[in-house]
Parts: C-alpha cells; structure tokens; sequence
C-alpha cells in the first residue's frame, strides 16, 4: 500500500491516481489508518486540483464499497430521484409513491435540510411516529411491501462518506464538484438502483446558483453515474422561485397530501414532478416518448399514488391512512397571519434564499446540528413571479408560534420580494444532461 501522505502528494502536484490507490486511500480513512488531516488533506489538494471522469469513478466506488451495498430480487425496476436542494422542494413526497404505482420499486435515501435549503427527512419527521432511519432489514421489507420507501442513510450504507463530508464541512471543501458527485453517488450505488434521475436547482434559492455551475454538477453526476454502471439522467431546474407555493416541514407535508389527492397541484411542482417521472419511465423503457406523462397523471387520478404513500408512512410507524386523516395528526402553528410587501404591482424577482433563511428563524431549520425543529411554522401561499400584489393581497402566509419569529420573518419577506409593473415567470425545467 502507497503511504497516505504520497497519495496527497501526487494529487497535490496535478497527477492523476488509478483506482487503485484512491481505493486504499478511503479504505485508510473507513478503516481509521488514514488520519483526520491527511483526509483534509486530500479534500484540499482534491478541491484545487480536481478529478478527471476516471479519478472520480473510483473514488465513487471505493466509497461504495465501504460499506453494504444492496441487492433487490423484485419484480420491478428499482429507481431513485435525487435533488440537490431548494426551497419548497418536496418533490420526493410525491413522486417517490407516483412511481411506485407505476411498477417500480423506490428505496429512496434522502437528507436532512442542509444551509438554507429543507430537508425530506425533516419533514417526514413531522409525521407522528414515523421512522425516518430503519434498520436495513425494515428498509428491504417497506420498499417490497410498498413499493417505495423514504429513509436517512444508515450507518451501513457508504461509511466512508459521512466521515469525508464531516470532514469537508469543516474544511472548506464542500463545493468540489468531484467530492459533491462521489458524496451523491456512492450513496446512490450503495442501494442497488437500475436506473437515477437528477434535479439540479439552478438559481437564487439553491446552492448552484448560476447555470454554468448547475451544469457543471449535473454533468459530472450524470457522466460519474453511468461510468459506474448505473443509468442515469438529469435535470436542471429552476430554483429563481420556491417550486411549491409553501415552504416549512408539516406545511410541506401536508401540500404532498393535497397533490396526491387532487385538492390542489401547483403547476411549477407539477411540471418538475412529471418531467422527472418521465426520465425513469422512459430509461426503464416502462413507457414510450411522450406517454411517460400521462401514466404518471393515472396513478394520481386513480388514487393509486395516494395509497402507496398511505402504506409508506404506516409500515414505516406513521398513522394509518395517512392521505385522509394528515390534518388531525400534523401540527399546526399558533400564529397564521399573512405579510404583505410594502409595494403594489408584479412580482418581479424573488430572493428565494430569503425564504429559506426566514424558515430557520421561525425555528423550522438547523442553525448548529444539534438544534431541534419545530415542525408546525413555515410558509405558505407564496406568491410567485408575475403574480400581482397590493394592500388586499399578502406575498404569502407565516406559520409562526412566537410575534418574534413572525416579525423577523416577516421582515425577511419583505427583503425577499421585489415588486415592479410587471413581472416574467421562466421555464420550470431548464436543460436535460443526456448520457449519450
């Protein structure tokens, strides 16, 4: 085995490493003989240097193989979705049960909020005795028996890349393209998937936020993914406005309740839902071009979807008939009040970061890790670009539980929109990343 230190020093100096020696360096760092700095390290000399397609496949795998990889013997094709975030983003929620209506089978891994952005796990949390991190055993027998399965990553799965992303996250490292794609990826290996989809956001309320930057993540996902064997596509998406018209744990939960069962479907999250569903079916070749759409819409209007996710959330410990009983069982804030801009006319832009950051000042986001959240507060019927806006008409609705919490969201709210004559909503997809 090469000494730790002549693996930094040969990345350090432009080289490119051989699988090989990138699979003893993360070996080192699961096994504890690679030291705390000399992974930092890496990162560092990673960060400056870069991978080239090779490099970054290997790492990929090698982080895969740190821990249990799994394997399915199921009747379906077995598919997942991955975002990198943003606000109002709970495309999982609806898509994860959407597709499992639809024959496939979703052992989806998701995360908690990270900076500004929401996190699926969190608002799953939100609902009572849900168990957001199973054992594998419970894990394998959800997505069988349900078809799709919402859970955090387990200890089991991809060691290797919680002990990196600690280690990044203190080291200022965390916005190397080939360290983000191997941390997505291995992960993604790590559960046995057929075939990925990914939704990169592109814009003020996500972390990519310019169109180069989001292409360059989403390329690099996407070529990594299909070198390492697994099939996938991606795409990018707008993140210039929240995608729902709400933001916040329970009140994300319960827009997901609303879109399962048809009581409301806001256009911009439905266009995102669809075309994503759209890249599995047609990868899995589980419907033609242009048909993928429409088998999606069945499985909402069938009511299909909504049954899935009911058996989800109860196998997972959550209450029973979730779809039909959410109001009794999520928490509601004890102040609902609706804010308005000090302006009249169009929404013309939204800083949707300001979003993000008024959510954890209500106390519905993580300052430090070890904060706990409180699920009830958010926000909700957020206006978006080009609606209009006056003293009758609020730019959205606080879900506070303290008049400190609402006034500092409030002004944050305020800061967020800028109102003109007129205001341009663009596209809700963006680009496509191919594999061709």
């Amino acid at each position: 085995m090469m000494l730790p230190q002549e693996v930094i020093r040969r990345k350090r100096n432009g080289e490119d490493l051989s699988r090989e020696l990138v699979r003893e360096f993360i070996e080192g760092l699961t096994k504890g003989t690679v030291s705390e700095g000399q992974v930092a390290a890496f990162a560092m000399a990673v960060f400056f240097k870069g991978m080239s397609r090779e490099e970054a496949v290997g790492l990929t795998l090698a982080m895969r193989d740190s821990g249990t990889i799994l394997t399915w013997d199921l009747p379906g094709p077995v598919v997942d979705k991955h975002s990198s975030g943003g606000i109002g983003d709970n495309v999982s929620l609806m898509l994860a049960p959407m597709l499992a209506a639809c024959g496939f089978y979703v052992p989806m891994i998701s995360g908690r909020g990270l900076g500004h952005t929401g996190g699926t796990l969190d608002k799953l949390d939100s609902i009572p005795g849900y168990v957001s991190q199973p054992g594998l055993e419970l894990f394998r027998k959800v997505t069988r028996e349900a078809g799709c399965a919402i859970i955090g990553q387990t200890a089991d799965l991809a060691p290797a890349d919680k002990r990196l992303y600690a280690i990044r996250d203190v080291t200022a490292t965390v916005e190397s393209v080939p360290l983000i794609t191997a941390s997505i990826l291995s992960k993604k290996l790590a559960a046995g998937l057929d075939h990925l989809v990914l939704d990169v956001k592109c814009g003020s309320g996500a972390f990519m936020s310019t169109i180069e930057s989001a292409r360059e993540l989403a390329e690099s996902l996407v070529s990594v993914a299909n070198g390492a064997g697994l099939h996938t596509t991606a795409l990018i998406t707008d993140m210039d406005e929240p995608l729902a018209s709400c933001a916040g744990n329970a009140i994300e939960v319960a827009s997901a309740v609303d879109f399962l069962t048809g009581k409301q479907q806001d256009k911009r999250l439905k266009d995102v839902v669809l075309a994503l569903g759209s890249e599995l079916l047609e990868s899995a070749k589980l419907a033609a071009p242009g048909e993928a759409s429409s088998k999606l819409e069945q499985a909402l209007a069938s009511g299909k979807a909504a049954e899935h996710f009911n058996r989800m959330v109860a196998a997972l410990g959550g209450p029973k008939d979730f779809c039909t009983t959410s109001a009794k069982h999520l928490k509601q804030a004890g102040i609902i009040r609706d804010v308005f801009s000090e302006h009249e006319g169009a929404v013309q832009s939204i800083d949707t970061r300001f979003l993000g950051v008024a959510v954890i000042e209500l106390g519905g986001g993580r300052r430090v890790a070890t904060d706990s959240i409180d699920y009830a507060v958010g926000l909700s019927n957020l206006k978006g670009k080009g609606d209009k806006v006056d003293k009758a008409t609020p730019i959205a609705r606080i879900h506070a539980n303290d008049e400190a919490g609402f006034a500092q969201a409030a002004k944050l709210m305020q800061a967020a929109y800028r109102i003109g004559p007129r205001g341009l909503r663009g596209p809700s997809v963006i680009e496509r990343i191919g594999d061709e």
